[in-house]
């Protein structure tokens, strides 16, 4: 085990422009580098704007696109590895809210989103295929896992994630902020942080949550991208609604540490879950 520097790049995309949002993703990358961060990354939909509804068509792009090899190829160039998101235009043609996993030249692992919420605000399943599968990708001496913002509000993503043995889950997020009757204790900002600071508690795993700024169509995005230590504990990040890269220090040594002095994990019987489940959907007594 070892540090990791991780660089949380909070960017406010350009709607609908991806040259434009591949140029800043390097700049930030560039500048990760030169803090010593090992890997830096990017809010969902970083590369095309959030808003997308018709142009989702026109800024999809393939895993082979220039726009996408681009970052890729960055990753090596720059000697930094890079999580970054877009809309990707699978083989067969389904379009889906991906992430990237990128190191050294390559492509580690690609997850799409599971659960592109219509409800409210929002209107990605109009748009946007579901993702189809949830596993975790080694990078050495650890595991990582992705979700993509709704994925995490779906307690079977993070679950699923922690028993396929992740250490460390990034959390790219496009999150408006919205408060209920104007009580901030009931704001969408106030939820991320207790959610996944309970996640990061129960998962013994570290929760690396970059959310996306600036307002699109009226839509304001809030920021404060943060980290969350397997004790449950806010370990850094930003404290803005506005762009900025931020660089926090994880001891990959506290998960070993937590693992041993916490039995969630150890004591889990996913065999039960797989069993209670089975019954469950046997039974139809499923929502």
């Amino acid at each position: 085990m070892k540090l990791l520097r991780i660089a949380l790049g909070q960017v406010s995309p350009r709607l609908g422009d991806v040259s434009e949002n591949v140029r800043k993703h390097i700049d930030f990358a560039t500048s990760a580098k030169e803090k010593g961060a090992h890997v830096v990354v990017f809010p969902e939909l970083g590369l095309t704007g959030y808003q997308l509804r018709d142009l989702a068509f026109h800024v999809a792009r393939p895993l082979n696109h220039p726009d996408i090899t681009s970052l890729i190829d960055a990753s090596k160039a720059l000697d930094i590895d890079m999580v970054f998101s877009f809309v990707e235009q699978t083989p067969a043609y389904r379009f889906c809210v991906s992430s990237v996993y990128a190191t050294k030249g390559t492509i580690a692992h690609v997850h799409r989103k599971i659960y592109p919420p219509t409800y409210g605000l929002f209107e990605e399943g109009r748009q946007f295929s579901k993702g189809d599968a949830i596993d975790s990708f080694s990078l050495g001496d650890h595991r990582a896992g992705m979700m993509i913002c709704e994925d995490a509000w779906h307690p079977s993503v993070p679950y699923l994630l922690s028993v396929s043995g992740v250490d460390v889950m990034y959390v790219p997020a496009a999150g408006p902020g919205r408060a209920l009757s104007g009580d901030p204790h009931s704001g969408s900002q106030m939820f991320w942080n207790r959610m996944l600071r309970t996640y990061a508690q129960l998962y013994t795993s570290f929760m690396v949550f970059v959310n996306r700024v600036g307002f699109e169509d009226g839509v304001f995005f809030f920021g404060h991208s943060f980290v969350a230590s397997p004790t449950g504990e806010f370990i850094g990040g930003s404290e803005s609604h506005d762009e900025c890269l931020t660089t926090v220090d994880i001891d990959l040594e506290i998960v070993r540490k937590e693992r041993y002095r916490s039995p969630f994990l150890r004591d889990e019987d996913i065999y039960l879950t797989e069993r209670t489940l089975s019954r469950i959907i046997r039974e139809g007594r499923t929502w």
